[in-house]
């Protein structure tokens, strides 16, 4: 039996009717007591448990700077899967679950602590039968990974029994420029092969960004048309409507750009400018976005085809909220972005001349992301100008959340005795043609690193080629002074306007 997948010897693997279930394994997780381990790696583990797709023996361990005994660590556990959990709550589930809950308190530099946690992981091969097969997950400060995977080796748990794996997994981000992406890789791939390391970017997981693969290689009405000879532009959009939170201490100093751009948006693109890859897996994907990354092209005028800002007080949902700098723990001459938007260009034959909007920002007008092919106006009209006045351009709209599912923009002839075309919208949404609800993107990927499935994981080369991509901008805007204000509730600074305007085009309003 393989050490990832538990085999049923009456199914048939070429049926992906039935789901894979993850083989005997366990999972570390360091930053228990962090936002992302309570409010989606837990639950998370839970609702995988409670869709029986964990083996019976799976175990969780907690490792933090807490006096906790293992059942305070199960509580603390239960508190949030009680809270997060996208699943019902079932006691059945969450007895066989606890019971592989261990607890290791120390310091990310405490040799004894470590020592303690390697006994605990072979005592949970002998009590759980988890087979060796284990799973460390980095929910810390990128700062703190270097020491982590120091002592994982030194006290012998990065290099697993013969026959069983070792696998870590990171969170983002991935450094904060070119050369200390470069420097985390070289600490991670220098304990770990590169196979056994695992990029999270949870919105790879997500049900419509792999959508995109398939709505653009399973159907053939519309691949003919994804090139420079149809579409005109591609607006790549994610916006929220909430302010930094909590999150002054992460956010400040890292920005927009850093938070979404270099990672989310960027392979977002990827996946909609790549070409076909030969096979749906792991090695031939990451060369098709590889393909797209490198051939990234930054235009001449920074200052023109960039835009930067940051959120003042203003009006969101009814409410008076207030600005990026009047919050708790962000300094008061902050030059960190809240707002960023840019332009590239993808210079390959199928996108040449073809240029690639992405934007992201705090206290928008709505929390959405999505992808828009625009496409070109049709050649010739054979209309008088008042029947088409109110049409215009045709898309392809990919809503990745909140409302999962695609919209086509189209003209339509209005009903009546004359000749009016306006626009109409043809919808399709998850939630109205699957009875099946999508499973939260941590789910899937969790899964994924217990089966050593690693497609939806970018490779260390393409965190490096999206740093290329982002730096000289970076660098550009270190320049020049404070981001321009925005209102908050608005959809950002006037400058992104007057970038798109330039272009003579426009920013959709989701």
């Amino acid at each position: 039996m393989s050490a990832d997948t538990w085999t049923n010897p009456l199914r048939d693997p070429e049926d992906r009717r039935l789901p894979r279930i993850a083989g005997p394994s366990g999972l570390v997780l360091f930053g228990v007591t962090g936002d992302l381990s309570r409010k989606k790696v837990m639950p998370a583990i839970y609702d995988l448990a409670n869709r029986g797709l964990l083996p019976p023996g799976f175990s969780l361990v907690g490792f933090a700077r807490r006096d906790w005994a293992d059942q305070d660590f199960a509580q603390i556990v239960h508190d949030s899967v009680k809270e997060h959990a996208r699943t019902e709550f079932r006691e059945e589930v969450w007895r066989q679950l606890a019971e592989g809950f261990r607890f290791v308190p120390g310091d990310f530099d405490d040799d004894v602590a470590f020592d303690n946690l390697r006994r605990t992981i072979e005592e949970l091969d002998q009590a759980r039968g988890t087979g060796g097969n284990m799973a460390f997950y980095f929910a810390i400060p990128p700062s703190f990974f270097g020491t982590v995977v120091q002592q994982l080796q030194e006290h012998g748990m990065a290099h697993p029994p013969e026959g069983s794996w070792r696998r870590v997994v990171v969170e983002k981000p991935f450094g904060h420029d070119l050369a200390s992406a470069q420097e985390l890789n070289a600490t991670l791939d220098g304990v770990f092969p590169s196979g056994s390391v695992f990029r999270i970017d949870h919105y790879l997981g997500k049900e419509t960004v792999q959508n995109i693969l398939a709505m653009r290689f399973a159907n053939n009405m519309f691949e003919p048309i994804w090139n420079s000879n149809y579409v005109d532009h591609v607006q790549i959009t994610m916006a929220e409507d909430i302010g930094i939170g909590g999150r002054a201490g992460y956010y400040d100093g890292i920005g927009a750009a850093r938070d979404v751009i270099q990672n989310h948006l960027l392979q977002l693109m990827a996946l909609v400018a790549m070409e076909e890859p030969v096979a749906f897996d792991a090695n031939s994907l990451r060369y098709e976005k590889q393909k797209v990354l490198s051939s990234v092209v930054l235009p001449p005028r920074l200052d023109l085809t960039t835009a930067r800002g940051q959120y003042t007080s203003g009006w969101q949902g009814g409410e008076k909220v207030i600005g990026f700098l009047e919050e708790e723990g962000i300094k008061r001459t902050s030059k960190t972005e809240t707002f960023a938007a840019i332009t590239l260009h993808v210079d390959t034959r199928r996108w040449a001349g073809v240029p690639f909007y992405l934007r992201a920002g705090k206290r928008l007008g709505r929390r959405v992301t999505e992808v828009a092919i625009v496409f070109k106006r049709a050649p010739h009209l054979p209309f008088t100008a008042t029947a088409t006045e109110e049409l215009t351009q045709n898309a392809l709209v990919i809503r990745v959340q909140p409302d999962e599912g695609l919209t086509m923009r189209f003209g339509s002839k209005v009903p009546g005795t004359s000749m009016e075309i306006r626009d109409v919208n043809m919808d399709f949404a998850y939630g109205g043609s699957f009875t099946e609800a999508s499973p939260e993107a941590y789910e899937r990927l969790i899964l994924d690193v217990l089966l050593g499935d690693p497609p939806l994981f970018p490779r260390h080369e393409e965190v490096e080629l999206s740093w290329k991509i982002l730096d000289p901008i970076l660098e550009h805007w270190a320049k020049k002074g404070k981001p321009e204000p925005y209102d908050a509730g608005t959809w950002g600074p006037e400058s992104a306007n007057a970038m798109m305007a330039r272009d003579g085009r426009t920013w959709r309003r989701p």
